[in-house]
């Protein structure tokens, strides 16, 4: 038999195996905020102390090449539930704010609502980001999620308050969002407290989780869990179990709870005996907001961050981990969050939307030949436009740039490309890179003295892919672009006045 037909046979029997499981596997994903490729001590921090985000790496496989499909938090996270880039659903250009009046479209359909079909239970847990609307019609709970604690957006979209417990009054470190209401923390639909107290507010996340996953155990129901993390999102936070424990300072304080969650929740599913039933998927929505400083994160050798279409604020740490499943290894193949719906959608047996996808299904990657289907990647900027079409493209090793564009994201840093002010410039010829041997994009090899016939081949491909790929998106409406009401913004006491200062109530939980 050819090699691809043993190959392809591989495939069937292994996801045969799979299916004729007990139960459908249980499916958590696990997402950070803000965090940068070099942020992790598996990813070679010298001082940060991730010991559970270490396990899963040692024991599952890590991801070298994985990508966002946005250096922005709102559409990198459509797109993850979605499998679809965020400019079909809509969700660009930008984030969404308190009081927007889009969100993710309730048309799209996203993995929650994928699994219910499949008698799975839904859970989230944590920011959401993806609109709110009138009556909250855009929440998770409108979106397939069964159940749902957490934040409507970002923790910096509303004053600054009370963020750890020593001092309990410590200030912001830079400013928040002034002029809208205090941050909520919802239950479902309803605000549960308002303004939140952050000190409390990721053990209340983990007990939740903790009782999920015990709940669904103890029922023999299968189960998705979303858990988006606010850390490291500015301004750090942390309760007192964390606060002043790593040498990193406030964002590793961040981001050694961050990482203590992940413990409760391998925890959780090992004494629930559902950890060999499990596919934990581990990533982060963007690069690190390098404007921070110290307290902004790092991207490792990778250029730039937060905002921009260079490596660091789209190239990202992830881990694929379940024990019995897939072997503990190291893949240097090119994946997306994009690839995580039609993953579970293989693994689960749910059928696809039918929708044009832009995911893969990645069971090859993960448990045969180690091999992606994917081949490239679409780099998008935070405000991208039917005109100028994708930033770059990634085709194998190389890295195309047609256009960059500097971020007020990734200022401070020496390079002058990254900062804020450096504006959009066209480039024609493109910029290329090779990123096995320059994934810090220092070297373009159109720059070289002689350019080769295998250079100028890959040249012409890139030009090839981006040309197609344009040609075939389509671009939904924009959500951002419907504009925001003050009215719309999450209020517990929503007659109260003057606003948004008396929206305020004592924690209902």
């Amino acid at each position: 038999m050819p090699a691809q037909g043993l190959l392809v046979l591989c495939q069937v029997v292994i996801l045969a195996l799979l299916s004729s499981a007990r139960q459908p596997p249980n499916i958590v994903l696990i997402f950070a905020d803000d965090l940068g490729f070099g942020d992790l001590a598996s990813y070679g921090h010298p001082s940060s102390t991730t010991p559970n985000l270490d396990k899963m790496a040692a024991g599952g496989l890590r991801f070298t090449d994985f990508y966002s499909s946005s250096p922005v938090c709102s559409p990198s996270r459509a797109a993850l539930l979605t499998g679809r880039y965020q400019t079909r659903s809509g969700v660009y250009p930008g984030v969404f704010y308190p009081g927007s009046r889009g969100g993710l479209p309730l048309a799209e359909v996203t993995v929650a609502e994928l699994l219910k079909g499949r008698g799975y239970t839904t859970a989230m847990v944590g920011k959401w980001h993806l609109g709110v609307g009138p009556n909250g019609m855009f929440l998770p709970t409108h979106q397939g999620f069964d159940h749902y604690l957490g934040v409507p957006y970002s923790h910096d979209q509303g004053p600054c308050r009370n963020l750890t417990c020593f001092p309990p009054s410590t200030p912001c470190f830079g400013n928040c969002d002034l002029g809208v209401v205090p941050v909520p923390l919802l239950w479902n639909q309803t605000i549960i407290e308002q303004p939140l107290s952050f000190p409390r507010l990721q053990p209340r996340y983990v007990a939740f989780a903790r009782d999920f996953i015990r709940a669904c155990a103890r029922h023999n129901q299968p189960f998705l869990l979303y858990y988006a993390s606010h850390h490291t999102h500015y301004p750090q936070f942390g309760s007192q179990e964390y606060v002043g424990r790593s040498p990193r300072g406030p964002f590793g304080d961040a981001l050694l709870e961050f990482d203590g969650a992940v413990g409760h929740i391998l925890q959780a599913l090992q004494e629930s005996g559902v950890e060999n039933d499990s596919l934990v998927f581990f990533t982060s929505d963007n690069g690190p907001e390098m404007m921070r400083m110290s307290r902004g994160g790092s991207s490792g050798h990778l250029k730039c961050g937060k905002g921009t279409t260079y490596e660091g604020g789209m190239r990202e740490p992830a881990v694929a981990y379940w024990p019995g499943r897939i072997a503990p290894g190291v893949t240097h193949e090119l994946a997306s969050t994009l690839d995580i719906l039609p993953t579970v959608a293989a693994l689960t047996g749910a059928p696809l939307p039918n929708v044009t996808l832009d995911g893969y299904d990645l069971s090859s990657l993960l448990f045969g030949s180690r091999k992606s289907p994917r081949q490239a990647v679409f780099y998008y900027p935070p405000a991208p436009s039917q005109l100028l079409g994708v930033f770059a493209v990634r085709y194998g090793k190389y890295k195309a740039h047609f256009f960059t564009q500097g971020a007020f994201h990734s200022d401070t840093t020496p390079d002058h490309d990254c900062h804020g002010t450096t504006p959009l410039m066209a480039h024609e010829p493109p910029l290329l890179f090779d990123l096995e041997s320059d994934p810090a994009e220092n070297y373009n090899l159109l720059q070289a003295e002689a350019v080769g016939p295998d250079v100028l081949a890959v040249l012409k491909e890139v030009w090839l892919q981006k040309a197609l790929f344009d040609r075939l998106m389509e671009f939904g409406e924009s959500q951002p672009g419907r504009g925001s009401d003050p009215s719309l913004e999450p209020c517990c006491s929503p007659r109260c006045s003057p606003k948004p200062s008396c929206c305020s109530c004592a924690s209902a939980s």
